[in-house]
């Protein structure tokens, strides 16, 4: 999780070139007898190849926006006395777990190249070339002073687009102000900026949930609004941290109806819009609603009729406050059940 402050990068564009092989060696023997010393030329060393690798001990892209262009070594070059060139070191790129690299110029929606999604798992981006034979390697019995050596080939390079979807349990959604980033830090150690303004949430940020001898992820995710999905607001870059979740959080804010301009059901449908147009595949993913901020409610019978209409659509409803902490012990145990039947 990010300290306060630190910037939250989760796209980068990067060249990448591997190392390219080293070149083989012309050389020969000083031996008595043996018409020119016989060849004795040595390969050339392979080039370094760039290696992606999912660090769970990283969060942000930071690296990579500021790191254009990552280059291996090339191998080392031959030489006589049959002595090999060194092969080049891997170029190592540690990124966030959750890394998706595609091509730069890929279409929309074409399959990326990889999905760094656990920890330790590696990505050859650009494999370095490979060493080229020096002239022993091609002494026959007819030709037995070779003059010449191979060079080593080139290194691949390609340009790749570095996007991180954040990996949690839960995810939690909402309009601007809904209380998620109160709620996050109710439930978990996590202590986002918090303030009574929309888009105080800037970035995504992850709290760890414990329950008894269990945890889980929660990832509060900015606000989003009606036609966050084509870019407004904060633009729908931040939609896709919702993607790998297993579970929707929906929170409602009920000091909606304290406000005649306001309609809850229609703030719900806003953002249940904004996913469909987004990805369908998250209209499907399963979805708890809270209605949150109750605890500014002097009388709640207003909250039933809200309750009966989103249960009649198929949803599992339950109230509570993030300033209070009524009924977060409740949404936490629901939270845990729901996760496991979805593990399941």
């Amino acid at each position: 999780m990010n300290k306060e402050g630190d910037p939250f990068i989760d796209e980068a564009v990067v060249s990448v070139r591997a190392g390219d092989g080293g070149n083989g060696s012309v050389a020969f023997r000083r031996e008595k007898f043996v018409p020119r010393g016989g060849p004795a030329g040595g390969d050339g060393g392979n080039g370094g190849n760039v290696v992606f690798v999912a660090d769970s001990n990283l969060s942000t892209l930071l690296d990579q926006k500021f790191r254009r262009v990552i280059e291996a070594k090339r191998g080392g070059d031959g030489a006589g006395s049959n002595m090999a060139g060194a092969n080049a070191p891997d170029e190592i790129v540690r990124v966030p777990v959750g890394t998706v690299i595609s091509e730069a110029d890929a279409e929309p929606g074409a399959a990326p190249l990889a999905d760094l999604s656990e920890a330790g798992q590696r990505f050859v981006a650009a494999r370095g070339g490979i060493g080229g034979f020096g002239n022993a390697r091609f002494a026959t019995a007819t030709r037995q002073t070779p003059d010449f050596a191979k060079p080593g080939t080139r290194g691949e390079s390609n340009k790749l687009r570095l996007a991180l979807k954040l990996i949690a349990d839960v995810g939690l959604l909402g309009l601007p102000n809904a209380g998620k980033s109160t709620l996050l830090a109710r439930i978990s150690a996590a202590r986002p900026r918090i303030a009574d303004y929309p888009f105080t949430t800037l970035t995504p940020n992850l709290g760890v949930v414990m329950l008894d001898d269990q945890r889980f992820v929660v990832a509060d995710i900015p606000g989003l609004i009606e036609g966050a999905s084509e870019g407004a607001g904060l633009g729908d870059r931040f939609l896709r941290h919702v993607e790998r979740t297993r579970l929707l959080l929906h929170l409602l804010d009920c000091t909606a109806l304290l406000d005649d301009s306001r309609d809850l059901l229609a703030e719900y449908e806003t953002i249940r819009k904004e996913l469909a147009a987004y990805d369908s595949a998250l209209a499907e993913r399963r979805e708890l609603v809270l209605l949150n901020k109750i605890d500014a409610l002097g009388e709640r019978s207003a909250l039933d009729e809200i309750q009966h209409t989103l249960e009649a659509r198929g949803c599992t409803v339950l109230r509570g406050s993030g300033v209070s902490g009524e009924g977060i012990p409740q949404l936490v145990r629901t939270l845990w059940r729901t996760l496991e039947e979805e593990r399941a």
